[in-house]
């Protein structure tokens, strides 16, 4: 019998705790899934008030549920990972390394001025979710982010104090650089470039 081919997003395999392919995956009664480290680890938190609920829809259980490993889905996310990314995905010598990929990592392609984190596509799309709407300042991955902020007011260092010839944060000019020459760092970058 020949065997059919479906196109599957790996997303649709991520642990929504650790962001992660699912590992040792069970479902509870609701229908999500979880790694079972994962969602073991949350019910241990809630052991006190002897009533456990899901992550993502909040339905409650009381008894603490038993878990069962969910075979067909380990199956799956077994085919998933033999398939899912292509080799040069896969950080290397050189390459910036996504901060929340666990196990290997992957390639970063952005980094974050506000979480200090670089992200590969995968995990890039769950922080565009997660912080939808709000101001998180993507660049290029960088393995340099530490030196892109104020160590002083950790805020990235987007202005540049003409008077000292260094990069600073917006807090800097309204404090120690207060009435010296300033300009935007791009602004700065642009007029030595040319």
């Amino acid at each position: 019998m020949a065997e059919a081919r479906i196109s599957v997003d790996q997303n649709e395999f991520m642990c929504p705790v650790c962001l992660d392919l699912l590992k040792d995956p069970v479902t509870i009664q609701c229908g999500h899934s979880y790694c079972k480290s994962c969602i073991t680890d949350c019910w241990n938190q809630e052991d006190q008030t002897r009533v456990y609920s899901c992550p993502q829809c909040r339905q409650t259980f009381s008894p603490r549920p038993a878990l069962a490993r969910n075979t067909m889905l380990a199956e799956v996310v077994e085919r998933v990972k033999k398939t899912k990314l292509p080799a040069d995905c896969y950080a290397g010598v050189g390459d910036v390394k996504c901060d929340v990929c666990t196990g290997r990592k992957y390639k970063a392609v952005k980094s974050c001025l506000v979480c200090l984190n670089s992200y590969c596509q995968n995990h890039l799309e769950q922080h565009e979710s997660l912080f939808e709407g709000k101001r998180h300042s993507l660049i290029d991955a960088t393995g340099r982010l530490q030196e892109m902020i104020c160590h002083e007011h950790e805020k990235p260092l987007e202005m540049y104090c003409i008077t000292d010839q260094q990069c600073i944060c917006v807090l800097c000019t309204k404090y120690e650089h207060k009435n010296h020459n300033t300009a935007s760092a791009a602004a700065q970058r642009t007029e030595k470039q040319v």
